[in-house]
């Protein structure tokens, strides 16, 4: 099959996959960008869980002012060679992982950092919205459950829709990042300061 070199380019501008990668699965899914893009992410998820168990001991702090200078955020972003800390595209994904900490205003990085008194309170609160509702149990454990996904969307970095992309997670961004660079990338903290 003979593959249309536009088709390749936009597929590389749209995940910043390498030109061989681009053209392989452009050609697995018949030239349907759609599908390769999503190929790319599943590929992209199993590189990061191969690269689960390593150490991340190298970085670099991104930062954000808005223009107001009202609001900024530093983020510690983590990789395992001094060598990809001091490359400019993960020093923009930093900058990009900043912006949207500003825009977004998340309280934790993940599902686990949510501490266990502030679970209970949120699943109290939705426990009395649905008092009083026939209902069985289950179903409304289920209920809960879905508002609890939809709080960790709202309250938790890697759970957010990035601010430039709607269509991916920041967990997306940073799979994405692991698979093009080939190293652990990990959020080690942030902290976001507004007058």
């Amino acid at each position: 099959m003979s593959l249309d070199l536009q088709a390749i380019k936009q597929l590389r501008e749209m995940t910043g996959a390498g030109m061989v990668e681009a053209k392989t699965v452009l050609e697995e899914a018949k030239g349907d960008l759609d599908l390769a893009v999503k190929l790319l992410r599943e590929r992209g998820l199993k590189a990061a869980l191969k690269k689960e168990g390593r150490t991340t001991h190298e970085g670099y702090i991104g930062s954000y002012v808005h223009s107001n200078g009202k609001v900024g955020v530093l983020v510690e972003l983590l990789c395992e060679t001094d060598f990809v800390a001091r490359n400019e595209e993960f020093r923009v994904l930093a900058r990009d992982i900043a912006l949207h900490i500003a825009a977004s205003q998340p309280r934790y990085i993940r599902p686990e950092d949510v501490p266990a008194d502030v679970l209970a309170a949120e699943r109290e609160v939705y426990a009395k919205q649905m008092e009083g509702e026939n209902k069985p149990k289950e179903i409304l454990d289920k209920i809960i459950e879905g508002k609890l996904s939809k709080f960790y969307e709202d309250t938790c970095l890697l759970k957010q829709r990035f601010v430039k992309d709607e269509d991916r997670t920041i967990t997306d961004l940073l799979n994405g990042a692991i698979q093009k660079i080939g190293e652990k990338v990990e959020i080690g903290k942030f902290m976001r300061f507004e007058i």
